[in-house]
């Protein structure tokens, strides 16, 4: 997480917009409001991505011998897990950011709640994470992610990821409400589930839908599996289709560069190459 995801928005509406230089005014509004959602809709899943390594973080290196308010490494905010016994579930931690600390140029403000069901390999255990006037870098997100195991073959673990109630208010004060589904697959680090550096994560389907305050909405859906490592800050693999009422076209993640580079190209043939 070296550097600001929330600068994809900027980025995207500012290359992007390059599509919608032609035609009268009323036309032009549509492709701009689409091109605007299609960077807060990278921007938000970035974030979503960025939570839930928080919640795996907090939950996986935090033990029943954990005390109120410890720390944990790479998390700025002070932690805090209640449950009625050491080996009881579900675990609820709490992770307070307060008015705000920063860890990798990364500034968070507000809470984390993080409920853990059951121990996050087992089949059917739950990550709920809710946010309690939480912001990022300035963005405010609201909203719950719901991370489950779905696994039915121990030597392939899966989880479906699920964003409910989203709301994204960028820098601007433009609002984007948001929800999707996920289905994340690990394809390395099986072996040690308790370690995650050496986990790798393929989100094999799904889609993200985001309505704008006009009422325009954008889908991404996975056209080529995400990859994602748990060591890259980003996607490093694979494409999204997106469809908006003027704007279509693709969003490809490279070829599993740990970077932050990827493409867009839209229906017409037309590429831009961005970086976040």
């Amino acid at each position: 997480m070296k550097k600001t995801a929330f600068l994809l928005l900027t980025i995207c509406t500012t290359a992007l917009t390059q599509l919608s230089c032609s035609g009268n005014d009323d036309t032009k509004k549509q492709p701009e409001s689409d091109v605007t959602s299609v960077g807060a809709s990278l921007t938000i899943d970035a974030i979503n991505d960025m939570d839930i390594k928080t919640g795996l973080i907090v939950t996986t290196k935090n033990t029943s011998s954990a005390k109120p308010n410890e720390t944990t490494p790479g998390i700025c905010g002070a932690i805090t897990i209640t449950q009625q016994s050491p080996t009881s579930y579900p675990k609820v931690f709490t992770v307070d950011y307060g008015t705000g600390c920063t860890d990798n140029l990364i500034n968070r403000k507000g809470k984390l709640k993080i409920t853990l069901s059951g121990p996050i390999i087992t089949t059917g255990s739950k990550i709920t994470i809710e946010r309690i006037d939480y912001s990022f870098n300035g963005i405010k997100l609201e909203g719950t992610i719901e991370y489950t195991n779905t696994t039915t073959v121990a030597t392939v673990p899966q989880w479906s990821r699920k964003v409910t109630n989203g709301k994204f208010t960028d820098l601007e004060g433009r609002v984007y409400l948001n929800s999707g589904n996920w289905t994340v697959k690990q394809t390395a680090g099986v072996d040690t589930p308790y370690v995650l550096e050496d986990n790798t994560y393929e989100m094999t389907e799904g889609n993200h839908t985001i309505t704008s305050s006009n009422g325009a909405v954008l889908t991404l859906t996975v056209q080529e599996s995400l990859i994602k490592k748990y060591t890259c800050d980003f996607i490093s693999k694979g494409k999204l289709k997106v469809q908006g009422n003027l704007l279509n076209g693709v969003v490809d993640y490279g070829n599993n560069d740990c970077d932050k580079k990827f493409t867009y190209t839209n229906e017409n043939g037309t590429t831009f190459n961005l970086s976040m």
